[in-house]
């Protein structure tokens, strides 16, 4: 069995994975609503959901299919070793453009689904609010900045095996770790590049975001309202900024539904996760996630052989890319992902405690439904889909571990 056949057979695990729980997902619709949560859609409103998860679901299984057949023919056909000719005997060139070439595919064939999800789905049920200009124009930014971020990856993965050989391991893997924590760090500036962002007009609220975080030593940079709801109605907020000094952005969709006291119970559990170290927890598994990569990577380019079964006369490290995140880590990442989102479920359950804590568990019970309800979740989920793909509890398990808590 040669290189491409052994790829070619991954592949087709992964996706037959991938459409299992695609089908386990379409099959939660029907199971029974927990009582602790009945309350959060009303019979016409449940009976709106299962009818946008039907239509999610089944355009995801679609989109599952597509983005194979799509992997499957570039791999089979050898498409990848013509692109690469192109650029004569330039490592750099063959290597981008085969990146390029992989990601104009996948952009432009997925491109109408997404436009789909957006425009019709998301449309029918009222949840969008982007126009046209702003999908296309949005899709370009992501298109750039993906193809800017992983090129820049592999050039200096390039440049490291090139000068370093098999030091390259320990290197990229590190090197990367840093750009990554520098994309976390200058993700304020970047999302920009997205949206726009406006301070906070409610001084009350203000007040009690600030006064929350400070007395649990942290220092409030700013407190900004993200343009949200020029996409989309569906709520969310999120602390940026590391160590002690945070900047608070708040969905204006948020404000628009929460009370203060919900945002405020939000933030008490987004403030939990500082307080046990669960960004730090998260930077350590992250950087493991990287060294696995950066191992697929490196054993990838050391294997000469490999690239002859796909068409080419050496290595090209923009296969090695496609290889890695396509085959070798879609068949790792299942279990690594089983390990990183059971110990996130964990890590939720604790700042839920917290803002049991502050005193804000009968806020944080309602703000949870409301955002649930705001952004149609399943209330019900299969168990097994939770274990396998969910990082955060199912609303009922959560709501059951807050009164726990608060009766103690």
């Amino acid at each position: 069995m040669n290189a491409k056949t052994l790829a070619l057979i991954i592949l087709g695990v992964v996706f037959l994975y991938q459409l299992l729980l695609e089908y386990i997902r379409l099959r939660s619709t029907e199971r029974p609503t927990p009582e602790n949560v009945k309350d959060v859609y009303d019979e016409k409103t449940y009976h709106t959901w299962k009818q946008y998860s039907y239509e999610k679901s089944r355009l995801s299984i679609f989109g599952t299919v597509v983005s194979f057949l799509i992997s499957f023919l570039l791999l089979f056909t050898d498409a990848y070793a013509a692109v690469a000719a192109w650029a004569g005997e330039s490592v750099y060139g063959g290597a981008i453009l085969v990146l390029l070439f992989a990601s104009f595919v996948e952009t432009v064939l997925t491109m109408p689904l997404d436009y789909y999800d957006t425009m019709r789905i998301e449309e029918k049920y009222g949840f969008n609010r982007s126009t046209k200009k702003t999908f296309f124009v949005d899709q370009v930014k992501e298109f750039i900045v993906s193809m800017l971020l992983t090129g820049g990856l592999m050039c200096l993965f390039i440049l490291l095996h090139q000068t370093m050989g098999d030091m390259v391991l320990v290197l990229f893997a590190v090197l990367a770790f840093v750009i990554v924590l520098l994309i976390a760090f200058l993700y304020p500036v970047l999302s920009k590049f997205f949206n726009k962002f406006t301070p906070l007009e409610d001084e009350e609220l203000k007040e009690k975001l600030t006064s929350l975080l400070t007395k649990n030593g942290y220092q409030v940079r700013s407190i900004k309202v993200m343009d949200a709801s020029r996409r989309s109605t569906k709520s969310n907020a999120y602390f940026s900024g590391f160590g002690k000094m945070k900047t608070i952005v708040l969905y204006d969709t948020l404000l628009a539904s929460a009370t203060a006291d919900e945002i405020c119970a939000i933030f008490a559990h987004e403030m939990g996760h500082g307080l046990h170290k669960d960004t730090l927890k998260n930077q350590i598994l992250s950087f493991v996630n990287i060294a696995l990569l950066a191992l697929a990577l490196w054993l990838l380019s050391r294997t000469d052989v490999l690239y002859s079964a796909f068409g080419f006369e050496r290595v090209n490290y923009g296969l090695a890319f496609i290889l890695m995140s396509e085959v070798v880590m879609a068949l790792v990442s299942p279990l690594l992902e089983l390990l990183i989102n059971w110990h996130s479920r964990k890590a939720e359950y604790r700042a839920d405690a917290q803002a049991v804590k502050e005193g804000y568990g009968p806020a944080l019970i309602s703000g949870l439904k409301k955002l649930s309800k705001e952004n149609f979740s399943n209330l019900s989920p299969s168990p097994i889909l939770v274990k396998l793909t969910y990082s955060h509890p199912p609303l009922s398990q959560r709501i059951a571990a807050i009164e726990k808590k608060m009766e103690k």
